[in-house]
């Protein structure tokens, strides 16, 4: 089984991070959460209620857009090769699993729940 462990540590690092603000934010960084707790039991995979599909979508796009502008400059600046690409992988896959948790939104119209597969870490053997 792959090692998932950098991903939710980057996910649980953003998460606590992140001011919390009653309403908007905390609702994300709550969706976040549910995603890190559900990754520690499962590994590879989490599942999202059809009336969280929105939010874990907006939380995921935030851990990649915070890893693109703060964490990855520095990974870079410091040489850190391992950490790059740790840092780039996360950055993909929030995205991808953003687009197809609101491509799943839109297509159920907020009423399927959803389980998201995390993809294979490329440097793994199949």
């Amino acid at each position: 089984m792959i090692n998932y462990d950098f991903f939710t540590a980057q996910l649980r690092f953003i998460a606590k991070k992140t001011e919390r603000e009653p309403g908007g934010v905390d609702d994300t960084m709550q969706a976040l959460e549910r995603v890190i707790n559900a990754l520690q039991i499962h590994k590879d995979s989490f599942d999202v209620g059809a009336n969280d599909l929105r939010v874990t979508a907006r939380a995921l796009a935030g851990v990649a857009g915070f890893l693109q502008q703060h964490i990855l400059p520095e990974a870079v600046a410091a040489g850190h090769s391992v950490g790059e690409e740790q840092i780039r992988w996360t950055i993909e896959t929030c995205m991808s699993m953003m687009a197809k948790l609101m491509s799943h939104a839109e297509l159920n119209k907020d009423q399927k729940d959803i389980k998201i597969k995390l993809p294979v870490y490329p440097t793994e053997r199949v």
